[in-house]
């Protein structure tokens, strides 16, 4: 496995090399915007009458990208954009001509796009082509800011404050925009050249304009940026933002009410001109979004999105080569606890995070450098013997630390190499663990060829136990470039590989194969404005046992999907299992499970978002072809939406799921998996609500019920050594210590107001309410289980934030301002 790693590695960096090498690059002639100093700040009012645009220079001209290429706007239609700059930051001025009966608005919540047209200027400060910072106005009124790279893509969780206003003409709408240059990172230069993008949508046929022609076949969008000169001797500010928040808490359950007043600090501090420092002081994330709960009844963790501010934004240098897994930090406990019949356990739902903060930028010269730490506090269980009444605590969680290095190189404006290590130290005798990658992704100049090496090594420390040191590797090489593109790739790991300590991992131990091979247009043909065929075919083995690892199964399948010209967009699918297919991981102990011949297929279809009454529906069949055996089933979604007005937004959906001769563990006696043939039918209903007043008031309703029933046979199976299943050993749902049969439902209320009362300040005021349910009901109807359901009891949350921030400048500029008169 040592050779295996070194092999990728010097794979990888003989592609550097060889790269590096190539001197043909996409070319083509760059616009250029002249930007002049403004002799005074514009007013951001939408009013283009300010003394900084009369005479400032027109970037205009705009050519279509998508769904055509290279169409020009009339001239009824153009686009005219207008910057200035002094001391404090950057400003832009849009004229975007229409038919303003044809313009569409629609009001959203920050970064929701909805069914609005959109302006967005892109800069890139250090006019490499790969770290882009985006700032978008809509027709609305509201904003939406993103960073964006070849990596990750946008990432809209990233958050500035900045100020911008819309105002609707007779021939069109206008956009002026204050940009701070605390929103940017870049060096002190005397008279430095920026990447400038501009981009313009039509909601209506959804068609995008940019300033610089852009070439969808090629390359990454950034390659295609224009350039901004004329600035001249702007110093990057000092860059510190506080955000003080406090929040009340009162919650109740079961007949019991707490109520909780807390105060913490988010700071963002600019410890150079390039490298910034994010922490949260005493953290509060009692009004992150409530998790989509599931009934998980395979061999694998239940995971769910990272929905806490902090670890969502501005975590692409700490996502390269997947070592890092947000949710670890400050999730329920991992320690075990070992009860007696007459005992019972208090168990805390999650651990507290003390504290966390991280360092991140990147150089002029494409270097990034990423830090991370979070600590989490010491953790106990209460312990209750229900006999004599005695109590003890119990350690589930120790005081733990978690660290993340990061060093990435860009290089050609479409490459990178990193070195990512991760760390979790815990107090006592809890295990703790390394974790270190070597990650790269190369493309020839010419943007034709994509190759991506990733060499991953793992290190748990089991303390009195056992030391282990497991390896894992990832190799993919394809055409990134025309209409016919094709791949291959090769994932490995070890039987020791696990990086659960930060990471997130479900399985280790495979040796695996894919290849896929697609075609997609990039101009409209016939009625469709775009469609793209993919097949594919996948080839699975396990690292081990075997010289050359161990047959597991192998599929293949195609799917098409399209849009319309009249954007209703449907797709379709087919995946085949073909023959006997062998899992090692649903018994739990190592041996086979086979099953044979699965087919699924299915398709969708999304109606045009635009009209005020659209939907999506979806409908996957499957089956199983294997003697003995009558396995099929189907899935179901059918997402109905709503907009009466451009302020109200309802969308419902309804999930159904059912699967019968369904073959799975089912309980673990007599030190053996057994399992059953069970019939699960699944459904969930959700409800979201929108009605946003205006850009800075919004009210929101989320709701969600889940229903999921589980139905054994009475008859259960032992698992054979040759991976079959028999009924010879005379288990039965009757015998096993108890019925594995399950009527599991949750339901979740979240209704909040966000009020946003200053530039990056807000009030946020929430209700929640949450049920939860498991037994063995499994014949109970729907009405039944609700039923149950609400018997429970009931916890209700009321929180009330508030949330201001300061920048540093202002308030420098203040006391500045008060000195001088004095």
């Amino acid at each position: 496995m040592n050779l295996r790693s070194v092999l990728y590695l010097l794979f990888s960096l003989t592609s550097i090399l060889a790269v590096s090498q190539e001197n043909n690059a996409i070319k083509q002639d760059k616009k250029t915007l002249n930007i002049e100093r403004a002799t005074a700040a514009p007013k951001i009012d939408g009013v283009l009458d300010d003394l900084a645009w009369k005479n400032a220079n027109i970037a205009t001209g705009f050519i279509q990208f998508k769904p055509d290429i290279g169409n020009v706007l009339p001239r009824e239609q153009r686009t005219e954009v207008k910057m200035a700059y002094d001391n404090e930051a950057i400003y832009v001025a849009a004229y975007l001509y229409d038919d303003p009966s044809k313009i569409m608005t629609q009001f959203t919540s920050r970064d929701n796009f909805g069914q609005n047209d959109f302006f967005a200027v892109v800069l890139n400060p250090n006019n490499d082509a790969q770290n882009d910072t985006q700032f978008f106005v809509f027709s609305s009124g509201q904003q939406a800011d993103a960073i964006a790279n070849p990596t990750i893509g946008e990432d809209f969780s990233w958050n500035a404050v900045w100020e911008s206003a819309v105002k609707h003409m007779d021939d069109g709408w206008v956009v002026e925009i204050k940009l701070p240059y605390r929103t940017l990172r870049f060096t002190d230069q005397e008279a430095p050249t920026w990447g400038l993008q501009f981009h313009r949508q039509f909601r209506r046929e959804r068609s995008q304009y940019t300033w610089n022609p852009i070439d969808p076949t090629q390359g990454n969008i950034g390659l295609y940026h224009g350039e901004l000169k004329g600035l001249q001797n702007i110093k990057p500010p000092v860059r510190l933002n506080l955000y003080p928040f406090t929040t009340g808490i009162v919650n109740s359950f079961d007949g019991e009410t707490e109520t909780d007043l807390t105060f913490g600090l988010d700071l963002k501090y600019g410890i150079t001109d390039n490298f910034t420092l994010d922490a949260t002081l005493v953290p509060d994330f009692s009004q992150a979004g409530f998790d989509n709960v599931t009934l998980n009844l395979g061999p694998f963790e239940q995971t769910f999105s990272e929905q806490r501010q902090f670890f969502t934004e501005g975590v692409e240098l700490f996502s390269k080569g997947n070592l890092f897994f947000s949710r670890r930090i400050g999730n329920a406990p991992s320690g075990q606890l070992s009860l007696t019949a007459e005992e019972s356990a208090n168990v805390p739902k999650n651990v507290k995070v003390l504290n966390a903060l991280k360092v991140s930028g990147r150089t002029k010269s494409g270097l990034g450098i990423g830090i991370f730490n979070a600590i989490t506090e010491r953790t106990v269980a209460t312990i209750t013997n229900t006999t004599t009444g005695e109590q003890r605590d119990e350690v589930v969680e120790p005081f733990a630390n978690y660290n993340i290095f990061v060093v990435d190189q860009q290089f050609n404006g479409n490459s990178s190499i990193s070195l990512i290590n991760t760390n979790v130290t815990r107090e006592g005798s809890f295990r703790d663990g390394n974790a270190t990658a070597l990650v790269s992704s190369i493309q020839n100049k010419r943007n034709t060829y994509r190759i991506i090496g990733q060499a991953k090594m793992s290190n748990v420390n089991y303390q009195f136990d056992d030391i282990e040191t497991g390896y894992s590797t990832f190799f993919y090489i394809g055409k990134a470039h025309g209409n016919f593109r094709y791949s291959f790739d090769h994932s490995f790991a070890d039987t020791k590989f696990d990086i659960n300590d930060l990471g997130l991992n479900f399985r280790n131990n495979f040796n695996n194969f894919g290849a896929d091979v697609s075609y997609q247009i990039f101009e409209p043909q016939g009625n469709l404005n775009n469609y793209r065929i993919n097949a594919f075919v996948n080839y699975r083995n396990l690292a081990k046992p075997g010289a050359l690892g161990t047959f597991t199964g192998t599929n293949f399948g195609a799917s098409y999907n399209a849009q319309t010209k009249t954007l209703n967009s449907y797709g379709f699918r087919l995946n085949i299992e073909p023959g006997k297919q062998y899992d090692y991981f649903e018994s739990r102990d190592g041996r086979p499970f086979i099953f044979e011949n699965v087919v699924s297929f299915g398709g969708r279809y999304s109606s045009n978002y635009n009209k005020k009454f659209a939907f999506d529906i979806r409908l996957d069949p499957f089956f199983l072809v294997e003697e003995g055996r009558d396995l099929s089933g189907y899935n179901f979604n059918f997402r109905p939406r709503v907009r009466p007005n451009d302020k109200l937004l309802l969308v419902y959906s309804f999930d159904f799921r059912r699967a019968n001769g369904q073959r799975g563990y089912a309980a673990f006696v007599d030190d053996q998996p057994i399992f059953g043939e069970r019939n699960r039918q699944t459904l969930t209903n959700t409800i979201s609500a929108n009605y946003t007043f205006d850009p800075f008031n919004t009210l929101a309703l989320t709701f969600r019920h889940y229903w999921d029933t589980v139905d054994y046979d009475d008859d259960l199976f032992t698992l054979l050594d040759n991976g079959r299943l028999t009924t010879d050993s005379g288990y039965n749902v009757n015998n096993i210590g108890g019925s594995p049969n399950i009527n599991f439902s949750t339901w979740n209320i979240d209704l909040s107001y966000s009020w946003q009362f200053a530039p990056g300040s807000f009030l946020t005021a929430l209700y929640r309410n949450q049920l939860f349910n498991f037994d063995t009901m499994s014949d109970a109807n729907y009405s039944e289980s609700l039923d149950t359901l609400f018997d429970q009891p009931i916890q209700h949350t009321i929180s009330v934030r508030v949330q201001y921030f300061i920048d540093f400048n202002g308030i420098k500029s203040v006391f500045g301002s008060n000195k001088s008169t004095s």
